[in-house]
């Protein structure tokens, strides 16, 4: 039989042992905080690995009111109208060369000079011969006068019956000979006359002059080449001396897309940079639209004239070309308000225009208002972005507001 105090005892209740609940209940907020740190931890990494790489650019003030203003941009060339490749009339050696690339001409001026000796020879052999036809006609002209006296004695003598029919007939016979000869003569004195200038012109051509005033571009001949108008096959005949062009007659020739052509008109205003000099704006116009498209590139291609000109002006140098859609931008736009950004960079969706700008490694859906066309290389953003800020112009990936990138 037990002890009824051991019975006691069991009956105590242990004051420093934990109840069951209240362990359990540890556990889970134990279980409960390592999730969350894992889940933190993941979400972290999961968006620094996520990171979508980008290209940006840098929005910009815009360079002058006419690229601000302008409704068309486009790249070409500055062209000669009136230029020309000097060449001889004739196959001749060169002699002389009077000009070098750079040369200003007058109009007229020699260039260059060919070997005239042949020239020169049938020259006063034409000359030989003319003096001799006129010779022959003194001659025949003489004669004619003594037969013109022959013949009117006879008439004389014969309407007093002392000279015979026969001798009156003779004289008039070789007076009309005298008088055919000498006809024949004075033509003969024409021809050789001719003969003359004929020969005076081939010598002329053994001069080369300039066409008109320019400016000498290339020069293609040197003393001692042989110059032909026509192309030899041996490729040692020159076809011209120099190439020279009327800097009067500079222009620009772009070639516009067939889609934008209708913001085009003749004497419309055009501000045009240089590559060489980007900070030259000049003034010009459009002279005309040739009416033909290239199939090809689809292009129809506009001829502009410069308003103001230069000696920094060379042909074949290129141009970027703003068509302006006022009359005069500096009057009507005084104070250009707003950036200039690429026209890549600009999205749109059912809520309007917007961009991502970039600000500390994630993007920021930003709302935009336009200040000109949106189907440019440049387009003016009047507000919503300040110059200096960073917007995407492509990414690899869809983006979305605080999406972390990366850049190049």
């Amino acid at each position: 039989m037990a002890d009824p105090s051991e019975r006691i005892n069991q009956l105590k209740i242990d004051r420093n042992a934990a109840p069951p609940e209240s362990r359990s209940r540890t556990w889970l907020l134990i279980v409960a905080g390592i999730a969350v740190v894992v889940i933190a931890v993941w979400q972290i990494s999961s968006r620094v690995g996520a990171s979508v790489l980008v290209e940006t650019d840098i929005a910009l003030r815009p360079p002058s009111v006419a690229a601000a203003n302008s409704v068309l941009d486009a790249s070409g060339y500055v062209v000669a109208r009136r230029q020309a490749t000097v060449s001889s009339k004739v196959t001749g050696k060169v002699l002389e060369v009077f000009v070098e690339e750079g040369m200003s001409v007058e109009k007229d001026e020699i260039v260059a000079t060919l070997d005239d000796a042949t020239e020169q020879a049938q020259l006063a052999v034409a000359i030989a011969r003319a003096e001799s036809s006129r010779a022959m006609l003194a001659e025949i002209a003489a004669q004619l006068r003594n037969a013109r006296q022959e013949r009117d004695r006879l008439r004389d003598l014969a309407a007093k019956g002392l000279a015979s029919h026969a001798s009156l007939d003779s004289a008039e016979a070789l007076y009309d000979e005298l008088a055919a000869r000498l006809e024949t003569g004075r033509e003969n004195v024409e021809v050789a006359e001719s003969n003359i200038m004929l020969a005076r012109d081939a010598l002329s051509n053994m001069t080369i002059r300039a066409p008109f005033a320019g400016m000498v571009v290339t020069k293609n001949a040197q003393p001692g080449e042989m110059i032909s108008p026509i192309s030899a096959g041996g490729g040692f005949t020159r076809t011209g001396i120099c190439t020279i062009i009327d800097n009067d007659s500079l222009e620009i020739e772009v070639d516009v897309n067939e889609a934008y052509i209708q913001r085009v008109s003749a004497g419309q205003r055009v501000s045009a940079v240089l590559d060489a000099y980007p900070d030259w704006r000049i003034s010009a116009e459009v002279i005309a639209i040739i009416p033909t498209a290239d199939r090809q590139k689809a292009t129809v291609r506009v001829r502009i004239g410069f308003l103001e000109r230069g000696d920094r002006i060379l042909r074949d140098m290129g141009v970027k070309v703003s068509f302006l859609g006022s009359e005069n931008p500096a009057e009507t736009t005084p104070e250009v308000q707003g950036v200039m950004i690429p026209g890549a960079s600009l999205r749109s969706d059912e809520a309007g225009d917007f961009v991502w700008l970039l600000r500390d490694g994630v993007v920021e859906r930003r709302s935009v208002d336009l200040g000109g066309p949106r189907d440019r290389p440049q387009i003016l953003i009047r507000t919503g972005l300040a110059a200096g800020d960073s917007v995407v112009r492509t990414s690899e990936a869809p983006l979305s507001p605080g999406q972390a990138v990366k850049t190049n």
